[in-house]
């Protein structure tokens, strides 16, 4: 069925679909590797962050807190009184990454291009999802009106 899936749509936020060659993707929750700022909205690269984030705090080099089996790593005792978070270079304010934490709206935007998405296509295929989120289930929903 090669040409078949027009459109991606992703409740991952890690990039690999589109590091894995996926050409119309829509990240319906976001991007890790891409911050917002809370205060005017511009969106940036994490790396560029990552970055004045390291020049800001040289003593936080990375492997200097012990990893926990789950990946994490080990923070309790530390001291963060000395750490710089470095604000948004257009407006000063708070930065998060761009992805839709708990208790979040999926933006409007995102919405509107997957159903849009899914209006254009002949079918919805659901892979690797539960769908006991509502920003997924939804869709599926919206697709067995259709039928």
């Amino acid at each position: 069925a090669q040409g078949r899936v027009t459109r991606l749509v992703t409740q991952n936020v890690d990039g690999l679909h589109q590091a894995a060659g996926s050409p119309d993707v829509i990240d319906l929750h976001g991007r890790l590797d891409v911050l917002t700022c809370l205060a005017c909205g511009d969106r940036s690269p994490r790396h560029a962050f990552q970055q004045r984030l390291l020049a800001h705090n040289p003593d936080w080099a990375p492997g200097s807190a012990a990893p926990l089996p789950d990946g994490d790593a080990d923070l309790e005792n530390v001291d963060f009184s000395a750490f710089v978070v470095p604000p948004c270079t257009l407006c000063g304010g708070l930065l998060k990454p761009d992805v839709v934490f708990f208790g979040e709206n999926v933006p409007r935007n995102r919405v509107d291009a997957a159903f849009a998405a899914l209006h254009a296509a002949d079918g919805l295929l659901v892979v690797g999802s539960s769908l006991m989120v509502y920003s997924g289930y939804r869709f599926a929903v919206a697709a067995r009106g259709r039928t």
